[in-house]
């Protein structure tokens, strides 16, 4: 079966599923394989669910129903109808990649961009070779705008994943020492992500870069680009401005934009979204009105009360330049007494010894009160510091808490999302 026949398939049904415990009525069902599980196990279940029509690639399972339709293999069919899909349907797609920030820029450029348009964004962290073409498939006639994340830890797979989406613009949010294990260097990390650029340079899209960033104007070169910045070169000038309200606030022109986003790590990621808004011709009234309406939550940047606390929860994920970044934040910010709880960071390799150690001896040469450490690589990095305290694994941190009640004005809680850190917050 062609791709063309398979959107046959796909038009008569209500959307796309691959997890049987999420079937809508009149899905189309794709049977994907992972590393301990395979789909075509539960493609007749889906049916019994009420799914339309369920996409396999194991033959034994073609004769079993007429409501069964079989590829040689699915997730490529997946990958090949989405982009038929996008193809069809010629929507304005974003793409947005980058180390750090990738999500929050991606609801940032949502919240401005809705104030005018109809806008599909991926949902949650939906980025990879699967939830790219998800995203894909929920495009509608009617979505004007779409803004498409794009997450790789190996080189090849932001190439890959522009192919697939065909976008018309592209951002990336800057280059950081994440998944180092995967890329092999910073210098992987940057070959990588810029995958993008260059599959915009030849398609003929469009590129937003950070003017601040020498890496992106090197890359932006001989490319038709928008830049932002602080830059007075920069196409879109930005001024940090200081404010009684501790909200971040930027002023453009004669314009201020401010945001509930906590750390200055975070301006880029607001000067970037007032930038898209009006790169579409968005009025300033409505492009602040989106950045604000931005509430950070799912542990990116939350700013948590608790009685006496000040709460800093950043532990979606972490990666060597957005520990730094938020520690550095962190240390700038208003507070006489100031304790951190730092988890792992994972995917490191062959960096994650010397990573580690930097962080810790980052956090030894500052006016922090406590430092507490969460994960095997932490636990094997050195110091004879006694604001150290070091704990094998999350549960061992929440049993101290339990114990010993943190007290002090503000608290830093940053780590990748396998350390789960979060956890500890009910406790404190």
């Amino acid at each position: 079966m062609n791709t063309k026949e398979l959107y046959q398939y796909y038009k008569t049904c209500t959307g796309v599923s691959t997890d049987t415990r999420k079937i809508e009525p009149e899905n189309l069902f794709v049977a994907l394989k992972g590393p301990h599980f395979d789909g075509n196990d539960y493609a007749l279940k889906a049916l019994e669910l009420g799914a339309k029509y369920a996409l396999v690639d194991r033959l034994d399972l073609a004769e079993r129903s007429s409501q069964i339709v079989w590829v040689p293999e699915t997730l490529k069919a997946l990958q090949e109808l989405a982009s038929h899909h996008r193809n069809i349907l010629k929507t304005n797609l974003i793409a947005i990649t980058g180390s750090n920030g990738k999500t929050t820029t991606k609801e940032l450029f949502k919240e401005v961009l809705q104030t005018r348009f109809s806008v599909l964004a991926t949902q949650g962290n939906l980025n990879n070779q699967i939830g790219v073409p998800l995203t894909l498939l929920r495009l509608k006639n009617e979505t004007e705008i779409g803004i498409i994340e794009m997450g790789a830890n190996h080189k090849g797979e932001i190439k890959a994943l522009a192919e697939i989406a065909a976008p018309d613009w592209g951002y990336i949010t800057n280059f950081g020492k994440a998944h180092l294990e995967g890329f092999g260097s910073l210098q992987g990390v940057i070959e990588g992500k810029s995958e993008l650029y260059d599959y915009l340079k030849a398609s003929n899209g469009k590129i937003m870069i950070n003017g601040d960033d020498p890496v992106q104007v090197k890359l932006g070169q001989e490319a038709s680009t928008i830049s932002f910045g602080t830059t007075v070169s920069c196409h879109h000038l930005f001024k940090e401005i200081p404010s009684d309200n501790k909200k971040l606030t930027l002023k453009n022109n004669t314009m201020y934009y401010s945001s509930s986003l906590y750390g200055k790590y975070n301006l880029p990621n607001i000067a970037a979204a007032i930038t898209i808004g009006k790169i579409f011709n968005i009025p300033d009234s409505l492009i602040q009105q989106g950045i604000e309406a931005y509430q950070p939550d799912n542990n990116r940047s939350q700013l948590i009360n608790k009685g006496s606390f000040r709460i800093i929860l950043d532990a979606y994920n972490a990666n060597p330049t957005s520990m730094k970044a938020a520690l550095n934040s962190f240390l700038e910010s208003e507070g006489d007494t100031k304790k951190v709880i730092l988890g792992d960071m994972l995917e490191l390799g062959n960096f994650s010894e010397v990573e580690h150690q930097e962080i810790i001896e980052h956090c030894c040469n500052s006016e922090l009160s406590a430092i507490l450490l969460v994960g095997e690589c932490f636990d094997q990095t050195v110091t004879t510091d006694i604001r150290v305290r070091k704990f094998k694994t999350t549960l061992d941190l929440m049993e101290y808490v339990k114990q010993q009640p943190l007290q002090c004005d503000k608290l830093l809680i940053k780590g990748s999302r396998g350390m789960a850190l979060e956890k500890v917050v009910p406790l404190i």
